[in-house]
């Protein structure tokens, strides 16, 4: 059960354990790698001093970088055969062959980050050659609402479940019963796998009702519920249609207001009965056999008591444990049958779901954050819960268990007030989860730290980035860049005070005493905004001159600002672009590294737990479709 190798790592490493040994080495030791992850914030690139493109970069490689354009850049990060350079290249793209130093740091990237290569299932020869196509296993019904991205994402997972819950069963003698997907969202992925040719129970958990609303109109949408009937009363009907009428509003007026949760009409009349609330549990195929529970439960440190009580099938245990129903009547319940916070039906959950002895599969499909730290506990705190199946994403929200990293560069510390609120929150349930990489050597103390802008950067994708991708990042990097030093130029956010070079002890320091800016929230502009960078500032400041705190001081700062002097900026700065440019293409390439060791680390925690039998992570989507595409798996003895 599981691949050859628990870990995608490179097959220059003899052993998964090798590659964490190397992985763990480099991250903690690698200056750069701390500079590139972590140390450098693209707010504070046109306002630090001495800047950080020199600060960070070696001469050698900023020679290189300037004869060579962007795009060039990009293919020698990723796409390059190395090779090339061993035989002694007297030129590289009608420029200068890379610095040594440069083509190794490359490398050891490349060779430190996972194998993202996906080999699709055969579900045919998987199930026999009587099986489905393979083409697509999505019925047209069940895709609805889907885009290309998230149809591939679903028919893939769903394979990979069924084929993981087929070898369970045929290793253990058990089948799985139910799937519990953790952050069920809309709820694609139960929908699909409830459906044929899957025709699994979904548990589907999630925390905001209107998005469990959602899922049950998707489900009517694909035809696998029925619609509720609405009911009308006519006499409270003609009541609305007089008031509307005397108002002048259309039918057609009123719906639509009624949509943005205003009344159309103003009338006083008797508020209508509320609708029965619609059944808990969706029974789906002809044959009844595959079935949805919605579960509106907040997820907190994995704990499934308030959920696994109620697909237990009481009735079964006591018929198996009693036989003497008359006698079992006359004695309560042992705890062991029925626990003391069993509440008999109060989750709607459908009988003919209900196991004698359940059998979890935890799942979830880009689950944010936390949620699948809290998935991998589950199978820790739940008897019930026999193995996981997790696919992460949002590693920025991923909160911080061991404080801020120190940088042996004071200019790199941590400083901005984002940073030291996430650094500084000690959470027990964030990263790092194994004891491993809490007890990690590195140069900067004990335990491998990743701030929030080196998680930030690990869901970079540079490997799919096409030549108008990254001219669209690297022109939005450069505007907001050089928004800043505006702000800074213009008093409203103060200079950066120095570093302080002797008392470098890593506590982060505020932003006026560090090496950065105060960061301001831009939030989103409108696409026409970036059609220049006057368009961007002025449609910067026609949100900021609006800001209930800050606003008057925008307005009396910058309202005089002529085009002239913001061109004038743009062409002050503008050679300056490409070293932005070139600093955020290292920056996500460097950070595969950082996303190996977020899912390294979980996959270490499992290892290190007695109740786990085996454990492993391997890529289930094409990367190019889906660059979250790493599974992190657990089964337990």
């Amino acid at each position: 059960m599981g691949p050859e190798r628990p870990l995608p790592c490179s097959p220059e490493f003899e052993t998964s354990e090798q590659y964490v040994d190397s992985l763990l080495d480099f991250i903690g030791t690698s200056e750069l790698l701390q500079a590139l992850c972590g140390g450098v914030h693209v707010l504070d690139f046109f306002t630090r001093k001495p800047d950080l493109y020199s600060l960070v970069i070696d001469p050698d490689w900023r020679s290189f970088f300037r004869s060579h354009n962007i795009m060039d850049i990009l293919d020698l990060l990723m796409r390059e055969n190395l090779d090339v350079f061993d035989i002694g290249t007297d030129s590289w793209r009608e420029g200068p062959v890379p610095p040594a130093s440069l083509l190794q740091y490359i490398k050891q990237i490349r060779k430190l980050s996972l194998r993202r290569e996906h080999t699709p299932i055969d579900r045919r020869a998987q199930k026999g050659a009587n099986g489905p196509k393979t083409t697509h296993t999505l019925a047209r019904q069940v895709a609805v609402g889907m885009n290309v991205k998230k149809i591939h994402e679903v028919d893939n997972f769903c394979r990979y479940l069924d084929k993981l819950t087929t070898e369970i069963a045929d290793s253990t003698d058990r089948e799985i019963t139910h799937l519990v997907d953790f952050g069920a969202g809309q709820n694609y992925l139960g929908r699909a796998l409830a459906s044929e040719p899957y025709n699994k129970h979904i548990i589907a958990l999630e925390s905001r009702a209107h998005n469990i609303e959602g899922a049950r109109n998707w489900d009517v949408l694909a035809k696998l519920a029925p619609k509720q009937p609405t009911m009308v009363n006519k006499k409270e009907w003609r009541v609305r249609q007089q008031a509307m009428a005397e108002q002048g509003i259309s039918e057609k007026e009123a719906q639509k207001t009624d949509l943005k949760g205003k009344r159309g009409f103003h009338a006083e009349t008797p508020a209508a009965p509320q609708e029965e609330p619609a059944q808990a549990t969706l029974k789906i195929s002809n044959s009844g056999v595959g079935s949805i529970q919605y579960v509106e439960h907040y997820i907190k440190d994995g704990d499934l008591s308030r959920v696994v009580p109620q697909i237990v099938d009481q009735d079964a245990i006591r018929e198996k444990v009693t036989p003497d129903l008359e006698a079992a009547a006359t004695r309560p319940p042992s705890s062991k049958q029925l626990p003391d916070n069993f509440v008999e039906g109060n989750l709607q959950i459908d009988n003919s779901i209900k196991a004698q002895d359940p059998r979890l599969l935890v799942i979830s499909l880009h689950s944010c954050g936390n949620l699948v730290h809290h998935g991998i506990r589950s199978l820790l705190v739940n008897p019930s819960v026999s193995a996981v199946a997790l696919v992460g994403c949002c590693y920025n929200l991923i909160t911080e268990r061991l404080g801020p990293p120190t940088y042996k560069l004071p200019s790199l510390r941590s400083n901005h007030p984002r940073l030291t609120q996430t650094a500084e929150a000690h959470d027990p349930h964030g990263f790092p989860m194994s004891a491993r990489l809490c007890t990690q050597n590195t140069s900067s103390g004990e335990g491998v730290r990743l701030n929030i802008t080196a998680r930030m950067m690990a869901v970079q994708a540079p490997q799919n980035w096409g030549k108008k991708d990254s001219e669209d990042f690297f022109k939005r990097h450069f505007y907001r860049a050089l928004l800043q030093r505006i702000f800074m130029d213009k008093g409203i956010v103060p200079a950066p005070a120095p570093a302080d070079v002797e008392n470098n002890n890593g506590s982060p320091l505020g932003w006026s005493a560090g090496g950065g800016t105060a960061p301001i929230i831009l939030g989103s502009l409108r696409k026409s905004c970036y059609e220049s960078f006057v368009s961007y500032v002025r449609g910067a400041l026609e949100k900021l001159v609006n800001d209930p705190t800050r606003g008057e001081q925008f307005t009396e700062k910058m309202a005089s600002m002529s085009d002239e002097e913001i061109r004038e900026y743009e062409a002050d700065f503008e050679e300056r672009g490409k070293e932005l440019s070139v600093m955020w293409s290292l920056m996500a390439f460097s950070a595969g590294v950082i996303e190996a060791a977020i899912v390294v680390d979980r996959w270490l925690f499992l290892k290190e737990q007695d109740e786990v039998a085996d454990a492993w992570v391997e890529p289930v989507f094409e990367f190019k479709h889906s660059p979250r595409n790493l599974v992190v798996v657990g089964i337990k003895k």
